[in-house]
């Protein structure tokens, strides 16, 4: 298995995906559908945001593992991982983000 925590959750999702949606949450999310996994993800933004705001930053942490979670459920949802990402911010890796966007235009 991965030594990073990032690929071990990606293949624990992967896992559970096609599951009994009654014996994990994220069997539950896949059971759904992306519609659903999209919405936690916007919510789970929505408590990072919050957190952000307020006095402690340490209460973004828990925040953002959640909001980071709901990412890789919707990647896999979309037959996509955690590589896709890498290999974007990879092209990006040099190029002003001013430039980026417009490129995207």
């Amino acid at each position: 298995m991965a030594d990073d925590i990032i690929d071990r959750l990606q293949a624990t999702i992967a896992d559970r995906r096609g599951r009994d949606a009654a014996s994990s949450y994220t069997a539950s999310l896949f059971a759904r559908g992306r519609a659903r996994i999209a919405q936690k993800l916007g919510e789970e933004a929505t408590e990072t945001v919050i957190a952000a705001m307020g006095t402690d930053p340490q209460t973004i942490v828990p925040e953002a593992a959640d909001l980071l979670y709901h990412l890789l459920v919707l990647l896999a949802d979309a037959g996509l991982s955690i590589d896709d990402v890498r290999a974007e911010l990879t092209r990006r890796e040099g190029v002003s983000g001013h430039d980026e966007k417009a490129g995207r235009l």
